[in-house]
């Protein structure tokens, strides 16, 4: 017997981070209590947003368009480049710090028991963008996190292979946290204050 559609529903907000069987409920329930025109823009924006909004050919970061809005801009300083395990901490920098380079969004950290090597972060990709010639500095702002620091100390190798400087966030991101969940502040301080990554 195949699910209801109410439970197809309520499992369908299951697929949302931190979001279990009672807040999916819950979540189900005031949308058909109150909120059905809300629900129907929902269901008409996610469907158009999973239709249109793919990767930056550049940088890696959602995009609708092959180049995204960042890259495409002739204000930015093509000397440097921010390298960022997803869209959400390339946001949270942006909005945090007054950067004006560029990114490259990992979409990931190395993570081999996953089976998250270097062609799934796009190093490959990265390479070439340093070869080019421009990049100047690769600031490395991945998370604090074990794979994180891995996937940092594997990004400061690529950049010296093309004779960029790496530098790295250094005070005030907490050991083991997400970027995405550091105050603006602290955020903006270790931002300003990176440092030059060791040998």
């Amino acid at each position: 017997m195949s699910a209801s559609l109410l439970e197809q529903l309520i499992e369908a907000f299951r697929i949302l981070p931190g979001v279990g069987q009672k807040t999916a409920q819950r979540m189900a329930y005031h949308v058909l209590e109150r909120e059905r025109d809300g629900g129907r823009r929902l269901a008409e924006t996610l469907a158009s947003a999973v239709e249109k909004i793919g990767n930056c050919a550049r940088c890696r970061d959602f995009s609708e368009t092959d180049i995204c809005a960042t890259c495409a801009s002739a204000s930015r300083d093509v000397h440097q480049l921010c390298a960022v395990e997803s869209p959400a901490d390339r946001l949270a920098i942006e909005q945090a710090t007054g950067y004006r380079g560029l990114y490259f969004v990992l979409q990931g950290r190395l993570s081999p028991l996953d089976g998250i090597g270097p062609r799934e972060l796009g190093l490959d990709q990265l390479s070439a963008r340093m070869a080019e010639g421009e990049v100047q500095e690769l600031i490395i702002a991945t998370n604090p996190t074990v794979e994180g620091e891995a996937t940092a100390h594997y990004l400061a190798q690529l950049a010296r292979q093309h004779a960029v400087r790496p530098s790295r966030l250094t005070h005030g991101v907490p050991l083991g946290g997400e970027l995405e969940y550091v105050d603006r502040g602290t955020l903006s301080h270790a931002f300003g204050s990176r440092s030059e990554m060791p040998l």
